[in-house]
């Protein structure tokens, strides 16, 4: 029934909640699971006001000084090249949970819920398998969600986890 199953992830818990989904279903139905980071361009003029991470470990602050902002901008295209190889290092993770099952990992660039949408269908999937944040009444109506996005668009079905409350 199922063949290639797509999880994508954020490296959230709600993400990680999944995977034990997705590991049921894999190795009920002998299927392949793809998993997919989205690397989302920062908004307009973001770039420019996000200082480098600094030697001593926390953005915009130098090593042995407080709260200062001192240092050299990023550009867009570095930004995102960090968002990738931060996607990357997810992807390699859920990849290791998933050992012993077929896994196709892979780092995709735009907005996610077209780039998850553009997988599905270039890739054949018969399931997307992702979670949701369980977000309820005004916020789910103001924020939205990619979940949701991909849950009104999808030509395929799409089953989410919600995340357990703490």
């Amino acid at each position: 029934m199922y063949k290639n199953i797509l999880y994508p992830t954020d490296g959230s818990n709600a993400a990680d909640a999944v995977l034990a989904h997705c590991r049921s279903l894999a190795e009920t139905y002998d299927a392949t699971i793809h998993v997919l980071y989205v690397a989302e361009k920062p908004p307009f003029g973001l770039a420019r006001d996000l200082p480098k991470q600094s030697p001593g470990g926390m953005v915009g602050q130098p090593e042995g000084e407080g709260s200062g902002m001192r240092g050299t901008r990023e550009t867009s295209d570095e930004i995102i090249q960090r968002i990738e190889e931060h996607g990357q290092a997810i992807i390699d993770h859920m990849a290791d949970q998933l050992d012993g099952l077929p896994v196709q990992a892979q780092v995709g660039k735009g907005n996610p819920y077209e780039v998850i949408l553009d997988y599905a269908q270039t890739h054949d999937i018969d399931l997307i398998v992702m979670g949701t944040h369980g977000r309820s009444g005004l916020d789910r109506y103001l924020l939205g969600s990619v979940t949701e996005k991909i849950v009104r668009m999808s030509d395929v079905p799409v089953l989410t986890v919600r995340q357990k409350e703490e």
